[in-house]
């Protein structure tokens, strides 16, 4: 034991643990000469809506991805719209989603009239639980929403025969997974429509972006008639006849936006590993104090938009408010996780989504997903250190082994 972990923790009088400045380990997003330049060309240009770099990316995208199709948005939240437009929901066709995700995953649903149904997630990545939505499947049920949480792809096989069984669609939401790899396929290709959030915090962001993935042609034409009326022009089908009209939205993405993402994107790789070095490390520290970080099985290759790990184990001996407040005061940037859980939210909860559809049975109980609370109450996140330093990682994991030694006392 180093002379570190004897020492008295912060709270109780001690010395802080992370003594590094972390404004630079922390920054994000890192944009440079190059992004600066390639908003210029656009300005330059002058076509600040339908400038060429929009369909670029476009192609960056279905070429990074091996995707037949790409469509670029506004934002992730217009692109899962379009995504369950795509599919020709019905009102009253339920689709079985997650509750731990942010909001955009399932809202987006209630314009075309589509009913959710909450599933408990699972405790090994933190995904949407097969097993649990099997059990919620009704003749009623269309398609299922999946989120590959804080960068650790979901539970694929299982979801994807549970889909063939039961002939469901699957929505991919992979906003926090540009770059993780399931079974040698990239995250964003495993389902019949993917979606990417390009915002700001993301791991190829834009400012704001969406990107919409298919293969299937029939879906990327549904998609375009959703949002982008010079699209609708383009098409050789009986589609062309909403030229006119398109169906009253506009999700078309913004050049000076997509810009900066395809800088972004040639980039993401490189920065993807760079966060994974540091992250795996702090995660194999960690582990060894008990602490769960959902570190990847061989098949998969998972990246970080946050870092989010599980504290059941340290629980048994201090409160999560005493060990956010103890490693607080060591100097760690640690905090409860960053999204509410969607099935206890007053969307739901108070009816306002029946006054919304106007077509739904289905009451809300805040208390119906307890593994999934369960689970929320148990975790921490830190932030996914874009470029930390192996010695800022070992001052954390420093903090975190003196925060536990001491537990007791603390929670005292």
């Amino acid at each position: 034991m180093n002379l570190s972990m004897q020492a008295m923790p912060a709270i109780l009088g001690g010395s802080r643990s992370v003594t590094l400045d972390q404004r630079d380990a922390m920054r994000w997003p890192l944009l440079d000469e190059q992004d600066e330049q390639a908003v210029l060309r656009v300005l330059r240009d002058g076509d600040l809506s339908l400038h060429p770099v929009t369909r670029e990316l476009e192609d960056d995208y279905r070429h990074c991805f091996g995707s037949r199709y790409a469509l670029a948005h506004c934002n992730g939240t217009s692109a899962l719209l379009a995504a369950f437009f795509a599919l020709d929901l019905q009102p009253g066709d339920e689709v079985l989603v997650p509750s731990a995700t942010f909001w955009a995953s399932v809202v987006p649903m209630l314009w075309v009239g589509a009913c959710p149904v909450f599933c408990e997630s699972e405790f090994d990545r933190l995904g949407l639980d097969p097993v649990d939505a099997a059990k919620r499947i009704t003749p009623r049920t269309r398609a299922i929403v999946v989120t590959h949480l804080w960068g650790m792809p979901a539970k694929m096989t299982e979801v994807l025969a549970l889909a063939r069984k039961h002939n469901l669609k699957v929505i991919e939401d992979a906003s926090h997974a540009q770059g993780a790899v399931w079974r040698n396929r990239p995250c964003g290709t495993l389902g019949d429509i993917s979606v990417f959030s390009l915002q700001s915090s993301k791991l190829a962001p834009a400012g704001e972006g969406g990107m919409l993935l298919t293969d299937d042609e029939a879906l990327m034409e549904r998609a375009i008639c959703l949002g982008d009326i010079v699209r609708i022009q383009e098409l050789k089908t009986s589609a062309y006849r909403f030229a006119a009209t398109g169906f009253g939205v506009k999700t078309r993405m913004a050049p000076l936006s997509a810009a900066v993402a395809q800088v972004q994107l040639r980039r993401l790789a490189e920065r993807n590993a760079q966060r994974n070095e540091s992250l795996l490390y702090l995660s194999e520290r960690l582990e060894k104090l008990g602490f769960e970080t959902f570190l990847p099985p061989a098949h998969i290759r998972r990246v970080y938009f946050e870092f989010v790990f599980r504290c059941r184990n340290a629980l048994s001996s201090i409160s999560r408010q005493r060990l956010v407040e103890a490693l607080k005061a060591e100097g760690c940037e640690v905090s409860l996780p960053r999204y509410p859980l969607l099935h206890q939210q007053p969307l739901f909860t108070e009816g306002m989504f029946k006054k919304i559809s106007r077509i739904s049975s289905r009451d809300y109980d805040p208390d119906a997903l307890p593994r999934t609370a369960q689970v929320n109450e148990e975790s921490l996140r830190l932030t996914a250190f874009p470029r930390a330093s192996r010695e800022l990682m070992n001052q954390y994991a420093e903090a975190f082994e003196k925060v536990l030694l001491h537990a007791e006392a603390i929670q005292r």
